[in-house]
């Protein structure tokens, strides 16, 4: 089925800047589908995983590397405000991370992970990861050039969160209900939230996860290696046509 466009429409309710907002996102469309080829060439899945603020993602990897890290050969490129707080939780996983500081700016564009990439050795990379700043907002409208957008939507953030931040589902594919482990103690609905979210968007997957407990973490970790084999795959298939 064809992916819904990650960047092509502007904000509602804009007037003044409409114009600007949909140059400077057609100039980030340019430079997505730079990466997007230059993964393609290289045989890197491109992940880019995005959430709030404090919905787990750093500790998500972090349980991943251990649980694939002697399976695929995995780099990850993080993204904050401020610090390098989150890459070295990374490195002390064992995952080679690479901190991109946005100065303030409340998501990752295209050209900045061009420019981290720049700084990366991809030689035989198969998985490259992008922990996106913690936002549901401005990330929604930027294309990264990834093969698969992944959200977390945290059990501690409300069930309410699809229908108020429609736009990064609606450009997901997989939508993971992270911190699962604190159901008990949660007025959180999970049923809720998976039927918001495949209101807004029917085709995208969903997994319960626990970085803490470990649910789920063994059907996420074989999702990656799966999406990592399809394009090997795709590569393979494509050379002999």
């Amino acid at each position: 089925m064809q992916k819904v466009a990650k960047s092509t429409k502007a904000a509602r309710g804009t007037v003044a800047c409409d114009n600007t907002t949909m140059h400077l996102l057609k100039a980030n469309d340019f430079v997505a589908e730079t990466i997007r080829k230059r993964m393609a060439k290289k045989d890197i899945l491109l992940i880019n995983i995005t959430s709030s603020a404090g919905s787990g993602k750093t500790t998500l990897l972090q349980e991943t590397a251990k649980r694939i890290g002697d399976k695929v050969k995995m780099k990850v490129l993080v993204g904050d405000l401020e610090t390098e707080r989150d890459a070295n939780r990374l490195k002390e996983a064992g995952i080679d991370a690479l901190q991109i500081v946005t100065g303030g700016i409340c998501h990752l564009e295209a050209q900045m992970v061009w420019q981290a990439m720049e700084e990366l050795d991809l030689e035989g990379v198969e998985l490259l990861i992008i922990e996106n700043v913690g936002n549901l907002v401005c990330p929604a409208s930027f294309d990264l050039g990834e093969d698969y957008r992944v959200t977390l939507m945290a059990t501690t953030e409300g069930d309410d969160k699809p229908k108020k931040y429609p736009r990064m589902f609606l450009t997901s594919e997989l939508m993971l209900v992270s911190k699962s482990d604190l159901l008990p103690y949660l007025p959180f609905s999970t049923e809720a939230v998976v039927a918001d979210a495949r209101d807004i968007n029917p085709d995208i997957g969903v997994i319960q996860i626990s970085s803490i407990s470990g649910e789920g973490m063994e059907e996420w970790c074989n999702w990656l290696l799966e999406k990592v084999k399809e394009k090997q795959t795709s590569k393979l298939q494509a050379a002999s046509t």
